[in-house]
């Protein structure tokens, strides 16, 4: 049995005391198994035994991002779809059968990937890999027009709860409109246009299925107490005779780029304002990708950081603030989100953030902020490999944005090379008042809904 997770545990105990110089390339890995079968699905085997459980994970490698003008939502309505029963698989026992040997299951879809997981007993193993196998291969057998009119209702009434009437729930959608030009793909939210969604007809849901949920546009990674090869060999037995899917289209390379800040104020139904400001950066796992990371953390990772300690503490305006870098597939997002506290206006948290930002413009963090902040984002990067949910998901994405599942090494040796003067270029080079976006949610006037507000 390999024992890296029992080595991991070991170091994270003691991550807390290492300073600086420990930090250097530590060689650290995920050992795994990756091969492919011969209808082009992509495998990652883990093996751990540190507890009797097993993760398995599937990427479907389509998010909203894959999408086209008209046709927007299909990724999204599919997450649904697969849980809602396949040919061996009655309606309503995905979740049954795993409930009943002690597993659990969910799903999610991105910009750029759709995800489904158990996590289950070590002995229920094949059952999850029978799930997983029978809605890859034989979903469309149980496709009706019925089921997909009644997951069309569902997520329209997803998207009531989570955007149309929840507080600040317009500014994602809104966001995305505006860190984009019309008919890029990043353009539109994972859950789409409901006017979309009415207008697909069966025939078009069916192709979408039949282009981008095949075995050659999938990764399966299996981690946890596992044997390698009889782990193989159930693979095989269940994903073996799954035909590839049609031939995938290309991603188009889609750039983007503010010119001019654009600016929207949202008058929503709640007691506090709020500002959001957002720029375009590069894709994920890109040269710049660490300092963006780094970036956030040093704005607003912690109570030492410069927004949180400014904003929160000292100036005691703002009820919460936070940063981070929205790695996407195409280009990813700096965003920074500030709420304030009771009679305090959006402009005023937007005039401080403006302030910080300057100064680290200005002037690069000194060399003992910047390793503070570096060890902190290396140690919750490695604290959050302490479940194999989380290292299943991980070996996904790494293979996913890189090609190479174990790319831990090289994105804690990113995090590393990160030096004082490159935080400092990238803020000016990228969060530029020009090139950003800004939202601003007020409450609701009074009386706003008698005069034709929103509802």
């Amino acid at each position: 049995m390999m024992t890296y997770w029992k080595g991991l545990t070991t170091a994270l105990c003691v991550l807390s005391g290492l300073v600086g110089g420990l930090f250097a390339d530590d060689g650290l890995k995920l050992p795994h198994v990756h091969y492919q079968l011969d209808n082009g699905l992509n495998v990652i085997l883990y093996q751990d035994d540190a507890v009797p459980m097993v993760a398995v994970n599937m990427w479907y490698h389509v998010g909203s991002g894959h999408e086209k003008v008209g046709r927007t939502g299909f990724a999204h309505l599919f997450e649904h779809i697969l849980f809602e029963g396949s040919k061996n698989v009655p309606e309503g026992y995905f979740d049954i059968w795993l409930e009943e040997v002690g597993g659990e299951n969910n799903g999610s879809t991105t910009t750029d990937r759709t995800n489904y997981y158990e996590i289950v007993p070590k002995h229920a193993l094949e059952l999850a890999l029978f799930l997983e196998s029978d809605r890859m291969g034989f979903l469309l057998e149980a496709m009706s027009q019925k089921k997909l009119d009644g997951q069309r209702d569902i997520v329209k009434n997803e998207r009531r709860e989570r955007y149309d009437n929840a507080p600040y729930g317009q500014v994602f959608p809104n966001l995305v409109e505006m860190l984009y030009p019309k008919g890029h793909p990043y353009s539109w939210s994972p859950i789409g246009d409901m006017a979309d969604l009415d207008a697909a007809s069966l025939e078009d849901v069916v192709e979408f299925f039949k282009v981008y949920y095949g075995p050659n546009n999938a990764s399966l990674v299996i981690a946890g107490d596992i044997e390698i090869e009889p782990t193989k060999a159930l693979v095989e037995k269940w994903f073996g005779a799954i035909p590839r899917g049609k031939p995938v289209p290309p991603l188009a390379s889609v750039g983007a780029r503010i010119d001019g800040e654009k600016r929207r104020v949202l008058e929503d139904d709640v007691q506090l304002e709020r500002v959001v400001l957002g720029w375009n950066t590069p894709r994920a796992f890109g040269p710049t990708d660490a300092t963006f990371d780094i970036l956030a953390q040093l704005l607003t990772g912690g109570k030492n950081s410069r927004l949180h300690k400014r904003l929160v503490y000292d100036l005691q305006i703002a009820q919460s603030v936070s940063a981070f870098n929205w790695s996407k597939l195409q280009g990813s997002d700096f965003i920074i989100i500030a709420t304030g506290r009771a009679g305090v206006s959006a402009a005023q948290l937007e005039k401080v953030i403006d302030e910080e930002l300057e100064k680290l413009k200005q002037e690069a963090p000194a060399a003992r902020e910047l390793q503070r902040v570096i060890n902190q984002t290396r140690a919750a990067t490695l604290a959050g490999l302490q479940d194999i949910e989380t290292v299943a998901e991980t070996l996904n994405r790494y293979y996913f944005y890189t090609g190479n599942p174990d790319y831990l090494g090289e994105e804690l040796g990113a995090l590393s090379l990160v030096e004082p003067q490159d935080v400092s270029t990238m803020a000016k080079t990228y969060l530029r008042p020009d090139r950003r976006v800004v939202i601003t949610v007020v409450p609701k006037k009074q009386g706003a809904d008698a005069e034709g507000g929103t509802p």
